[in-house]
């Protein structure tokens, strides 16, 4: 099966926030398939989904926020069911939150409930890593003990390259391990080592002291990921989407010349 592209919505989010129509026109003429949204810019449920339909894009998924989620699992994930993405996915655990913590089982609980909340509205949760979810809890990946908890027909994954490559491992081994579990791909490309400002790019964490080779996203193809094999191994193992996503513009690029940038390189190799 071949792959669609999608690109997070939130890689060109100042842009979506002045004119979300005409981005998401511009992401279409780009030759992207279809979007994963972050938020919803001021626009209703009504209005992205015929937004979308005009444009000729497939809202396929969408990042919300595990509070958000939790506060309202219904309610929040039926914007979502209106839209009409097939996917939603937990974006991101704050550090009060996370493996390590009191908090982290009862999150893994939360996951489960939402999941099926999900289910019943016909939406597939997903989980989405970082880099912190590959700390070891009795011998295994905090990440893994959410994949062994949480049954796949009420979560599956969506494992961001970039993340799995910073935490440890490498992404194309780890996609197939969750082969039949993955049918969306996190396409990030990313240059320098693991370092203590990386979540200040992604507008978590203030900055710490910019270092000579200090880590950076980079637009996809532009760094250290291995491209042509995450996507043999994302086809091979059952995958229906990539979806590139470039937290912080790079190179001296715009965020929009960096997504375009990874769809002309993507469209070499696929």
């Amino acid at each position: 099966m071949a792959l669609s592209v999608a690109v997070q919505v939130y890689s060109v989010r100042d842009d979506a926030k002045a004119d979300l129509r005409g981005t998401l026109e511009k992401i279409k003429k780009m030759g992207y398939d279809g979007v994963e949204f972050a938020g919803l810019y001021g626009n209703s449920p009504a209005e992205i989904k015929a937004m979308c339909a005009e444009i000729g894009l497939v809202p396929i998924s969408a990042h919300v926020p595990y509070l958000d989620m939790l506060a309202d699992p219904k309610g929040v994930l039926s914007q979502y069911a209106e839209i009409g993405v097939k996917y939603v996915a937990v974006p991101y655990l704050t550090p009060e939150y996370r493996p390590g913590t009191e908090n982290f089982p009862e999150v893994v609980k939360n996951v489960a409930m939402l999941g099926k909340v999900a289910k019943d509205l016909g939406i597939q949760l997903l989980y989405h890593n970082h880099d912190f979810e590959f700390v070891k809890l009795d011998g295994k990946y905090a990440l893994d003990i959410l994949y062994e908890e949480v049954s796949a027909d009420l979560l599956q994954t969506e494992l961001d390259v970039c993340w799995v490559n910073v935490g440890g491992e490498v992404p194309a081994d780890y996609i197939r391990k969750y082969s039949g579990r993955c049918p969306v791909v996190h396409l990030k490309d990313f240059y320098g080592e693991k370092s203590e400002d990386m979540y200040e790019l992604i507008g978590i964490q203030s900055a710490a002291p910019k270092r000579p080779g200090n880590f950076e996203f980079r637009p996809v193809g532009s760094g250290l990921n291995d491209f042509p094999a995450i996507l043999k191994a994302s086809a091979e193992s059952g995958a229906e989407w990539v979806i590139v996503e470039q937290d912080k513009p790079s190179m001296g690029l715009s965020p929009m010349e960096c997504i375009e940038k990874s769809i002309k390189y993507l469209k070499t190799i696929m």
